[in-house]
């Protein structure tokens, strides 16, 4: 932050500030601080005079400490940037100071996504990445900008092995799931039938150390119904789970899927068993869902008169 206010400071009398205009009558005016105002009324001067000046940066940095979430003001910063022909290694060194205090600022992650682009070259993106994951490891924006560092640069390689570190340490990582589907089937060279298995029985041994987890079941089921295998292949495991006493609202969901995959397919009715499975949901596995579970029993049984 500038020691003094810019209105003081003799390097921008050149400068008339232009105060921020609500109106003759505000209804609600905010009352933003004396330095964020000066700054502010600088800002909005240097901007109308097209002003691109190191100057100019110094002033946007100091806007940023004050709200770092000013979507006009990081897009200015990389008009200037490119204007002065800047070192763009040194905005990410920048970014990687500000960004432990600011991961879950959309307008920095953008920023530097515009960076990075220019540059165009990704080889400290995954490491950056990376150190805001370890901090959170469900950070929404971190999950977005890797899936576009990996497609942009082509780094697809070893990102299945990341998750699989995560999904150790945290099996109910939703976004590492979600993120282990982005890899296998954006990735340009199609997953063999070696490795769809592997996924399979990866999967399956996750959800043996937490039934009740529902990413793991619903990654499972996407990895059948994205491969056009039928969901009656995922019987035997559940077989296995019913005899090892697994009490789990998912696994009777599954079962579900799978009879209603099997009406639909062969034209006929729906298995009893069906029916029975969404009341001990509504009434006792999953209450939570109860009205869900009544609806799903309605439908089901419509498949009885079609």
């Amino acid at each position: 932050m500038s020691e003094i206010l810019y209105c003081d400071n003799p390097e921008w009398k050149d400068i008339t500030p232009i105060p921020q205009d609500d109106g003759p009558n505000p209804l609600v005016p905010i009352a933003y601080s004396r330095e964020y105002a000066d700054a502010m009324d600088y800002f909005r001067a240097v901007t109308r005079a097209n002003e691109k000046s190191q100057r100019v940066l110094t002033l946007i940095q100091d806007v940023i400490d004050m709200n770092p979430a000013h979507y006009t003001v990081w897009n200015y910063r990389q008009q200037v940037l490119f204007s002065l022909n800047a070192d763009l290694n040194q905005e990410l060194d920048y970014i990687d100071e500000i960004a432990a205090d600011q991961a879950k600022n959309y307008q920095v992650w953008h920023h530097r996504q515009v960076i990075v682009d220019r540059l165009n070259k990704g080889d400290r993106e995954l490491p950056f990445i990376n150190s805001i994951l370890e901090e959170d490891s469900k950070n929404y924006h971190g999950w977005s900008y890797r899936q576009w560092v990996v497609k942009r640069f082509g780094l697809w390689d070893s990102e299945l092995s990341y998750t699989d570190d995560l999904l150790v340490f945290d099996v109910r990582n939703n976004s590492a799931w979600n993120y282990r589907y982005y890899v296998l089937f954006n990735n340009p060279k199609t997953p063999s039938e070696e490795l769809i298995q592997s996924e399979i029985k990866f999967t399956e041994k996750q959800i043996v150390l937490a039934p009740n987890n529902s990413s793991s079941w619903s990654y499972l089921k996407a990895l059948h119904e994205k491969t056009n295998k039928s969901l009656n292949l995922i019987e035997p495991f559940l077989k296995q789970l019913v005899d090892t006493k697994v009490e789990s609202p998912f696994l009777l969901s599954m079962y579900i899927d799978i009879y209603e995959q099997n009406a639909k397919q062969e034209n006929t009715t729906i298995d009893p068993a069906a029916l029975d499975m969404c009341k001990v949901l509504a009434e006792k596995l999953d209450t939570i869902r109860e009205k869900y579970w009544n609806y799903k029993q309605g439908l089901l049984q419509k498949l009885n008169n079609t």
